[in-house]
């Protein structure tokens, strides 16, 4: 098995118990410092990640170069954006749409690889993103309580288009951060993505700082006095992201956050079988279309 597929599974299991812990802090933080702990907090946790890998490979730190920033500040920013985008939907009466065009993530993962990087999907590759991404469409329109005649009616309203570009800031993201890996030219993978993580996490860390301190320095205060949960959430997110990370330099980002969408497996097997919600038709659907699309990625692509 191609190591890229269980590093994925793993950092989508990680990321449910990230989104898991920061939900414990939306009581006590705006969404904005909710989301800036999974930077600040998790920050560390990557510079130890990357100081043991030098001391037990006895490899140097790759040298930047100005693509290499390049790609790490569009990619930093990107993910930020998409976050600020998705939190923005709230405020509007129909989110639900928003957050469900959202998900075309993976097909926009897709296409940036194909401009930026020259990815080209297979036909069972591009088979299988379209068919878990109705499955996604599919789950989200169970839970939002969505028709489809909603769903494509409102593809002109400012919450579909935030969703749009909150998938847009995600793919590319993704599709950044492999770039950012890939321009440091070595041969091997994990210090190449270590460094990228660490590298984009200060940037974000940065941004996100002054953010905060100009307009909700209350919040900013507010991350600190809420340490251990916001270092559970920095922890999780970290070894998440160095999941992510590792899996998209070795292979292409479309693939690594298609495959990525277990989480929402994850997700519906908690509820499930753990709180005994009950599921409606649609959303099994979904989750059999999510399934299949995952199995057809690992044997077609």
């Amino acid at each position: 098995m191609p190591l890229w597929i269980p590093l994925t599974i793993a950092a989508a299991f990680l990321q449910n118990m990230r989104s898991t812990l920061q939900k414990q802090l939306t009581g006590e933080l705006s969404a904005v410092a909710a989301t800036y702990v999974r930077f600040a907090f998790g920050l560390p946790i990557a510079v130890v990640y990357l100081w043991s890998l030098v001391a037990i490979t006895g490899h140097e730190l790759p040298a930047p170069n100005w693509t290499f920033l390049f790609y790490c500040i569009v990619g930093g920013l990107g993910q930020i954006w998409g976050t600020a985008l998705l939190v923005g939907l709230f405020a509007y009466r129909n989110f639900a749409v928003g957050t469900t065009y959202s998900k075309t993530e993976t097909v926009q993962a897709a296409l940036f690889g194909v401009i930026v990087l020259g990815d080209r999907p297979s036909l069972g590759a591009t088979a299988a993103i379209l068919v878990s991404l109705a499955g996604v469409i599919a789950i989200s329109m169970a839970k939002s309580h969505l028709t489809l005649a909603n769903f494509l009616r409102t593809l002109s309203d400012r919450a579909t288009l935030m969703g749009i570009g909150s998938g847009a800031g995600f793919g590319i993201a993704a599709v950044a951060y492999r770039a950012a890996s890939l321009s440091l030219g070595r041969s091997d993978f994990l210090i190449p993505a270590g460094f990228t993580l660490v590298t984009v996490l200060v940037i974000q860390t940065i941004v996100m700082t002054i953010w905060l301190g100009w307009r909700e320095p209350a919040q900013l205060a507010g991350t600190m006095r809420n340490w251990k949960v916001s270092s559970g959430v920095g922890i999780a997110g970290s070894l998440a992201s160095i999941g992510w990370f590792t899996a998209m330099t070795i292979e292409n980002a479309a693939y690594v956050r298609a495959l990525g969408q277990i989480e929402l497996v994850f997700t519906f097997a908690s509820s499930h079988f753990l709180f005994r919600e009950k599921t409606a038709r649609l959303e099994l659907a979904g989750i059999a279309l999510v399934i299949g699309g995952l199995l057809l990625l690992l044997f077609l692509r």
